[in-house]
């Protein structure tokens, strides 16, 4: 009797630290489902997505990963200077986009926890290196995660650890550009 209640605490604690769906975009996002999976739903994203799309990164994005992907909202891409988004859609500047895009995966899965550890480690900054193979640096503003690009643009992380089967998404409220 008393192995079954110390195996059923066992599983209830284990129930306890379930990850539940964060909602992004007005949809719940599953970490049962990849990146791509969720992303798809989120109408925050619906310019991504189609960017991803445009650059035929969806199967990569889909992969095993793991990947950190710092996921820009369409607010985020309205920043971008007026025909900025049209044009890195053309089918000609399909090597751009998939910089531009790349610029905002991080190969491995880093947590809030890890990214502020780093930072910490840093002395308060701390330097991620993309898939893109560019830069991008994580600082604090006072509680926000600011990431600066190698252009010296700046965005913010809104939305942390939405968990996904391979890997982990942040929000942020704009577009990061490499070199």
């Amino acid at each position: 009797m008393k192995k079954l209640i110390v195996a059923l605490s066992l599983l209830l604690s284990v129930g306890a630290f379930a990850q539940k769906p964060v909602t992004v975009g007005g949809a719940a996002m599953y970490p049962t489902k990849n990146i791509i999976e969720n992303a798809v739903n989120s109408k925050d994203h619906t310019t991504l997505v189609a960017a991803v799309k445009a650059a035929g990164l969806v199967e990569t994005l889909s992969g095993t990963g793991p990947f950190t992907v710092f996921a820009p909202t369409n607010a985020g891409f309205d920043k971008l200077p007026a025909g900025t988004v049209e044009t890195l859609l053309k089918p000609e500047n399909k090597a751009m986009l998939t910089s531009v895009l790349t610029y905002h995966v991080v190969a491995g899965k880093l947590s809030s926890a890890d990214v502020a550890k780093a930072i910490k480690a840093g002395n308060g900054k701390a330097e991620l290196t993309t898939v893109q193979g560019g830069k991008l640096t994580a600082s604090m503003k006072g509680k926000n995660v600011i990431l600066t690009d190698e252009k010296g643009g700046t965005s913010k992380i809104t939305i942390f650890d939405v968990n996904q089967s391979n890997g982990v998404i942040h929000v942020t409220d704009a577009v990061s550009l490499p070199k």
